[in-house]
C-alpha cells in the first residue's frame, strides 16, 4: 500500500473517530444533565401520588388530653418535635423546590389526630394531619398566624405556647406523575390496539398477495413519505379530524386520550408497515414453497409459516412503536391537550409524559428538576425497552433456527 493510500485511510479514519466523539460526548452531556437535575425527586412517591396538591382547612374541638409521646429516635437534627402535639416539622422543599413546612411524625395520641371537618369541603367527616402533608398557616385566637414563610421551628414555637387554635391549613405534597403514567399507558394500549393490527396486515397484502404495479408502487412510495413527516402536521390532523369525531360519537367534549391515540396510530403505522414488511423479507422462500409443496394453499403458507417466523421483527417494530408512544409529544399537544389531570379518562383531556414535561417547561419559572426527573423515568423505560427488544429478537432468534 502506498504512502499516499495511508495518508487517505488515516483521514478517513480520524474524521470517523471524530463524528462518533463527538455524538459519545453530547449524548453523554444530555444524560448528565438530566440525571444531576432530575435524580434529586426520583422516589416512588413522585410515581403514585397527584400532581395537584389537595388542600384542608380545618379547626379543633377542646383539647381535654395533650400528648405524652417522646421524640421518636429516628428524627433527623433539623427535624423540630413538639411533645405537647405530638408532631414533628421540618422544613424542606417541595418538587416545585418552593420551601415548605413537611409532618415529619404524627403521634397516635397527638390531638391533631383528630381535626374538625374539612370546611372546604361538604363533607363533615372528621380530618386528621398525618405524615408527608404541608403545613401552611395556623390561625390562633388571640395573636397572630403562624405562617410557614418564618420556618417550622417558628411555628412549632407559637403552637406550643397555645392549648387551641382557631384554623388550620395544609395540603398534600403534590407533584406526582401518577395521572401522567397512566394516560401514557392508556395512549399505548390505544394506539398499538389501532395501529398494530392494520400495520401487520398491510404489511402481509403488500409483501405477499399485492402484484407487483403501478398502483403498489405508489403505495409503497406514499408509506416512505409519511415516516419522514413532522409529527406535528399528523397532531394538526388529528386536531381537525379525529378530536370532532370523538366529540361526535363520544362522550368527550374536547381533545381527548382516543383522538390522541388515533393520531399517534397514524403516526406508527407507516414504521410497522415498514418493519413488518422487511421481517417477512427476510423469511427464506425456501419455506414457502416447502409449505405449497405440501399441499397448503397462499394463504395458508402465509399465516401458518411465512408470519410465525417474521415474529421477531414484528415484536421488535411493536416494541419500537412503543417507545415511540412514550417519547412524542408534540402531535399530543394538539390532539389531547395539555391540561394535568389527577382524574383519567379516556374521554377527557390530559398529559403523557412526555407533554408533562413540555407543560413544566412552560411555566413561569420553568420547572426544571420535575421536568428532568419525568425525562429521567422516560430514559429509564426506553432503555428498558430496548434491552427487551434485543432479548426477544435473540430468544426468537434462537426459536427458529
Amino acid at each position: 500500500m502506498s504512502n499516499k493510500r495511508k495518508r487517505i485511510d488515516l483521514i478517513y479514519q480520524g474524521i470517523t473517530y471524530a463524528a462518533a466523539s463527538v455524538a459519545v460526548i453530547v449524548l453523554s452531556m444530555i444524560f448528565i444533565y438530566v440525571f444531576t437535575n432530575g435524580s434529586g425527586l426520583l422516589n416512588f412517591g413522585l410515581i403514585t401520588t397527584d400532581y395537584h396538591a389537595k388542600f384542608y382547612n380545618s379547626g379543633i374541638q377542646e383539647v381535654d388530653q395533650f400528648s405524652t409521646a417522646p421524640r421518636p429516635d429516628n428524627l433527623g437534627e433539623d427535624t423540630y418535635y413538639s411533645e405537647k402535639w405530638g408532631i414533628a416539622l421540618a422544613d424542606s422543599e417541595d418538587r416545585e423546590g418552593k420551601l415548605v413546612i413537611t409532618v415529619e411524625y404524627v403521634s397516635e395520641d397527638s390531638p391533631l389526630k383528630n381535626l374538625m371537618y374539612d370546611k372546604n369541603s361538604e363533607d363533615e367527616k372528621p380530618i386528621q394531619l398525618e405524615e408527608g402533608d404541608i403545613l401552611g398557616t395556623i390561625k390562633f385566637n388571640d395573636k397572630g398566624s403562624a405562617l410557614s414563610i418564618y420556618g417550622a421551628k417558628n411555628m412549632l414555637d407559637e403552637l406550643d405556647e397555645e392549648d387551641t387554635f382557631r384554623e388550620m391549613v395544609f395540603y398534600t405534597k403534590g407533584g406526582g406523575i401518577r395521572g401522567s403514567i397512566i394516560t401514557t399507558l392508556y395512549l399505548i394500549g390505544l394506539t398499538m390496539l389501532l395501529a398494530l393490527p392494520i400495520g401487520v396486515f398491510t404489511a402481509i397484502y403488500l409483501n405477499e398477495f399485492a402484484p407487483i404495479n403501478r398502483f403498489t408502487n405508489i403505495l409503497r412510495s406514499m408509506i416512505e413519505v409519511l415516516t419522514g413527516v413532522p409529527s406535528i402536521i399528523f397532531g394538526l390532523m388529528g386536531l381537525a379530524v379525529f378530536v370532532p369525531l370523538t366529540v361526535k360519537y363520544t362522550p368527550a367534549d374536547s381533545g381527548n386520550i382516543i383522538s390522541g391515540a388515533m393520531t399517534l396510530a397514524v403516526i406508527l403505522l407507516p414504521v410497522i408497515i415498514r418493519s413488518t414488511e422487511e421481517s417477512l423479507k427476510v423469511v427464506p422462500d425456501a419455506f414457502r414453497q416447502a409449505s405449497l409443496a405440501l399441499g397448503a394453499n397462499e394463504t395458508q403458507t402465509t399465516f401458518k409459516v411465512v408470519l410465525p417466523s417474521a415474529i421477531p421483527g414484528i415484536l421488535t417494530a411493536t416494541l419500537l412503536a412503543i417507545g415511540r408512544v412514550i417519547g412524542e409529544s408534540a402531535a399530543l399537544i394538539f390532539a389531547i391537550g395539555t391540561a394535568i389531570k389527577d382524574d383519567i379518562s379516556i374521554f377527557g383531556k390530559s398529559t403523557s409524559l412526555a407533554v408533562h414535561i413540555w407543560s413544566l417547561m412552560t411555566d413561569e419559572p420553568a420547572n426544571i428538576e420535575l421536568a428532568s426527573t419525568i425525562a429521567v423515568i422516560i430514559l429509564i423505560i426506553v432503555l428498558a425497552l430496548n434491552l427487551l427488544v434485543k432479548l426477544v429478537s435473540k430468544k426468537f432468534t434462537k426459536k427458529f433456527d
